[in-house]
């Protein structure tokens, strides 16, 4: 039989996934509180799916550092501590820079092309007041750069502290529109510092673009 040669499948979600997903971002965006006790079978029944993908899901989240399981007992939302926001940010602003030096060799015109568009739709999520949109399109721009870098190891330890980091940076973009226009302006020096080769000026940025918010997320908690 004939197929349409502009088909395109819909992407299948595991129910795990689908899990995952959906728990990660009510942690992240609030709905689910710090220290809020989480069950499995109304998890499942919010979800649609069965007990066995939602307790998958929640061990994941506990490798993230977003919940802690008690086997046999309970499961709870980990608390958000001020204090870690100054043990946390410092160390993604060096990874950060420190990938920005490995990208700056790699760097290719499609790169700073694409860098440009995460930031314009970075831009226009906080334009809309989209926080957690504005979340994905920063740590959009920021992957690209650490991938850029081609450094496994650096991509690990990325990965891990931004799952860290997500709930205070939402936080942070939750504030009045004007707060976070400052962002913007640092993604735009970034690109330009990769451009020009500037690569005091690029870690100036980066580091300014990470240590700032840490400065009023710390401020307004």
């Amino acid at each position: 039989m004939p197929i349409p040669s502009n088909y395109v499948a819909p992407i299948r979600v595991s129910a795990k996934d689908h899990a995952f997903s959906h728990i990660q971002r009510w942690i992240i965006d609030g709905t689910l509180e710090p220290g809020e006790k989480l069950v499995d079978n109304q998890l499942a029944e919010a979800l649609n799916v069965s007990r066995t993908p939602v307790r998958e899901a929640l061990q994941l989240l506990e490798v993230q550092g977003l919940v802690h399981m008690q086997p046999g007992k309970e499961t709870r939302v980990t608390s958000l501590e001020k204090e870690d926001i100054l043990k946390i940010y410092p160390t993604l602003a060096t990874l950060h820079a420190l990938a920005a030096e490995f990208a700056s060799v790699h760097i290719l015109p499609q790169h700073i092309e694409q860098l440009q568009e995460w930031n314009e739709k970075f831009a226009g999520a906080i334009a809309r007041e989209q926080p957690f949109q504005a979340m994905e399109y920063d740590e959009q721009f920021h992957n690209l750069i650490t991938d850029v870098a081609d450094n496994p190891y650096l991509s690990k330890f990325h990965v891990s502290l931004q799952n860290h980091i997500r709930r205070f940076k939402y936080v942070f973009l939750k504030q009045p529109c004007e707060m976070n226009q400052a962002s913007i302006h640092e993604h735009e020096d970034i690109i330009l510092a990769i451009q020009t080769g500037d690569k005091e000026k690029l870690e100036t940025s980066i580091k300014q673009n990470i240590l700032r918010p840490m400065r009023e997320i710390y401020a307004l908690m």
